[in-house]
């Protein structure tokens, strides 16, 4: 497929066609104006070497090879730290899900920093993929969850606790609304973006039912002595001011045989996340023996990869 192909009889188009598109429309359309500003008010506009970057699924791997030195050579300047930058593709016959027992959960919210520490989020502000929702007992009404509780006070009577984030739909309406593709969904059923593709409008925020879309509207603060260098393209590499990120099932461990740090760091055991096209799998058979209780918000559609169950 050309770097350049036209527009799509279905209305798609280009990043660049369509931020060429909108510069010229915004001297007339505020709309287009507002929602292309925070692109233009990024602290480090991008290179020209990185706006001419071929769209990620059209990349050869010499152009990829290009693409992680760039990568390698910005965070070194920034960090003083040389990373290790892969670009991790799914593994064949793979699908990945995840199981949630919410009678174990305590609510302890090792999951939201083990998150955190992994993933290169920033500190300052800090970027929380995971919410932990202390909820009463008797009610599964989320407006009803408070993610403001006092961590020490856990567990507390007469309340459970819940985690949310990325479910990982196999009906995302959040790859739908992107103007560019700037996000996609993966053969292994994760949901991706490429942070040198989005441009800020967060369509895909507004979209998405589960409030797992985060927008960085400051650039983002991450200590040296913190940062993980470890890192994929698709990833946990350090994003800037005016783009999105969310959770992507931890892909720079997942796809490498890891567990995500969030299954690892749970006290409790309450987090499962395998391959459920392997009947042998520990979810597979956790959602063939045990009472699932839902997939979050599952009358809207979107059919999550991500399952809430009981022990009994």
């Amino acid at each position: 497929m050309s770097q350049t192909t036209p527009t799509a009889p279905d209305g798609d188009v280009t990043r660049r066609s369509f931020l060429r598109t909108s510069a010229v429309l915004a001297t007339g359309l505020a709309a287009v104006a507002a929602s292309l500003k925070p692109l233009f008010e990024m602290d480090d506009l991008p290179s020209a070497e990185q706006f001419m970057q071929k769209y990620y699924r059209e990349m050869t791997p010499a152009d990829m090879a290009v693409v992680l030195k760039r990568i390698s050579n910005e965070v070194e300047k920034q960090y003083g730290i040389r990373p290790h930058v892969k670009d991790y593709k799914p593994m064949d016959g793979v699908e990945f899900v995840y199981a949630l027992n919410l009678t174990r959960c305590i609510g302890c919210r090792k999951c939201v920093h083990a998150c955190v520490g992994e993933n290169n989020q920033s500190r300052n502000p800090e970027i929380q993929y995971i919410r932990v929702l202390k909820m009463p007992h008797g009610t599964f009404d989320l407006d009803k969850g408070d993610h403001n509780y006092a961590p020490e006070s856990v567990p507390e009577k007469g309340f459970f606790y819940m985690p949310v984030q990325c479910q990982q739909c196999h009906n995302p309406p959040c790859v739908k609304v992107c103007p560019v593709h700037a996000t996609w969904q993966e053969t292994d059923g994760i949901t991706v973006i490429d942070y040198d593709w989005c441009i800020g409008c967060r369509y895909c925020e507004a979209a998405c039912p589960y409030w797992a879309r985060r927008f960085n509207f400051a650039k983002p603060s991450i200590p040296k002595d913190r940062l993980n260098p470890e890192m994929s393209y698709l990833g946990n590499r350090p994003r800037k001011k005016g783009v999105m990120e969310k959770c992507h099932f931890c892909i720079q461990r997942t796809r490498a045989g890891r567990y995500p740090a969030c299954v690892e760091v749970c006290p409790v055991g309450a987090r499962k996340f395998g391959n459920i096209l392997d009947p042998n799998s520990e979810v597979s058979k956790i959602l063939s023996t045990k009472r699932v209780f839902m997939q979050l918000k599952e009358d809207v559609g979107t059919n999550p990869r991500f399952f809430y169950y009981f022990d009994v």
